[in-house]
């Protein structure tokens, strides 16, 4: 199997991991990828946005499977334009991706589907905003309506933070708050048949104690030792069936990967956001368990086959990983500044580029992570750890937090 992979972030290293470890994979092709890719890929560039360039390189490369990485090409269309190639492709319709693309649009599938999942509503001027707000009290949750790279939902007790996100925003939509932890889950899906991952759980905020504004992801780890037993199969048979159901009676059945992002209330899972490809970081540790075949895996829903796919298997243990980020982020960051110490198995690069004399430099806010399993979370936690602290990159920064509460069992569902 040929495959094209789109994108160049920490995603899509775990990605291309988990590709080129799949012994069907006879050439692996990244569009444009990262220096830490291209160590297991060849690199071309692309515009990852422009249907028509990614579907002309598939053709160029003779993909048999193109996976699509980041949201911003799924909303742009660039897996209709694959498919009209006659190329199996693991992503979305741009219709279908709507689902990332418009919190309004995701909102609206949900209540068709009676999926559970805050109270909102959309605003788009400082009245209708207002009334919202009065109405759900703090703390105040405004998510930008469109995309926003993971940095634009706010969360926050003050109300004048609030209204100016959403001033700055334009089209928002401001909901109740969801309190519990959080829990993101990972469902391969062809539009009929459906497979979970295993769930894993990231840490938005930039500092310690969850503190700080919301960043693209700080670390991650997987399995979730504190979650209820069932909590796969409810969220499968009451947020995911209904989700792909309603998207499919709509006539915009959602094929590749759908993300659910959860809050564990007393009065169970609750929808927070959907997600039309891969999350960064989770995908990360998830992966790093996974012991099935990625290609076969994603090319039987690319190509509607994934009901007749094995079971998943999964190896034992776990993984974690922590995210180095660069200096000023997530406001500002700082790039160009020389990295050592990512030449080693474990490090995820995200945002580096490398220059003609070979020397790695950062080229993002989230510039690497380090990614480590172990036979349980506490060990698996100490090797992601010990990875972040050999690198070195001036003024980075990183949690120190990343899975401790679940090492110590301090993770509680609140009743």
């Amino acid at each position: 199997m040929r495959v094209l992979l789109v994108g160049g972030g920490g995603r899509e290293h775990a990605l291309a991991l988990g590709l080129a470890g799949d012994p069907a994979v006879e050439a692996l092709v990244a569009a444009p990828g990262n220096p830490g890719i291209a160590a297991v890929a060849e690199l071309r560039e692309v515009t990852p946005t422009d249907p028509a360039a990614v579907a002309a390189l598939a053709v160029e490369v003779a993909a048999d499977l193109v996976v699509i990485g980041p949201e911003a090409p799924l909303v742009a269309g660039v897996a209709d334009a694959v498919r009209a190639k006659g190329i199996a492709v693991f992503g979305p319709s741009a219709e279908a991706a709507r689902l990332e693309g418009s919190k309004t649009f995701a909102k609206d599938v949900m209540t068709a589907a009676a999926v559970p999942t805050a109270r909102a509503y959309t605003c788009e001027d400082a009245a209708a905003v207002g009334r919202a707000l009065d109405e759900f009290g703090a703390p105040y949750v405004v998510k930008d309506d469109g995309l926003a790279a993971g940095k634009g939902v706010v969360v926050t007790d003050d109300r004048a933070v609030a209204e100016r996100h959403a001033a700055e925003c334009g089209r928002v939509v401001i909901e109740e708050y969801l309190s519990g932890p959080e829990v993101s889950l990972f469902v391969v899906t062809d539009g009929e048949a459906a497979v979970p991952l295993l769930p894993a759980q990231d840490f938005k905020r930039v500092g310690d104690g969850d503190t700080g504004p919301n960043t693209g992801g700080m670390g991650a780890y997987a399995p979730l030792p504190w979650a209820p037993p069932n909590l796969v199969d409810d969220v499968m048979r009451d947020v995911v069936r209904p989700t792909l159901a309603e998207l499919r009676r709509r006539g915009t059945p959602f094929a590749g990967l759908l993300y659910v992002g959860l809050a564990i209330t007393p009065s169970g899972p609750r929808v927070i956001e959907f997600n039309a490809r891969f999350g960064d970081p989770e995908t990360q540790v998830v992966l790093a368990l996974l012991e099935t075949p990625l290609a076969g895996l994603l090319h039987a829903a690319a190509t509607g086959t994934l009901g007749a796919h094995p079971p998943l298997r999964w190896r034992d243990g776990a993984a974690v990983t922590v995210v180095v980020a660069a200096d000023g982020y997530p406001a500002g960051p700082r790039t160009g500044d020389v990295i050592t110490g990512a030449d080693r198995a474990g490090i995820i690069h995200a945002g580096t580029r490398r220059d003609a004399d070979g020397t790695l430099r950062s080229a993002g806010g989230r510039v690497l992570c380090g990614t480590a399993t172990g036979p349980d979370l506490a060990a698996a936690r100490d090797a992601a750890y010990a990875l972040v602290r050999n690198v070195e990159l001036a003024g980075s920064h990183h949690r120190t937090d990343i899975a401790a509460a679940a090492v110590d069992g301090r993770v509680t569902i609140p009743g």
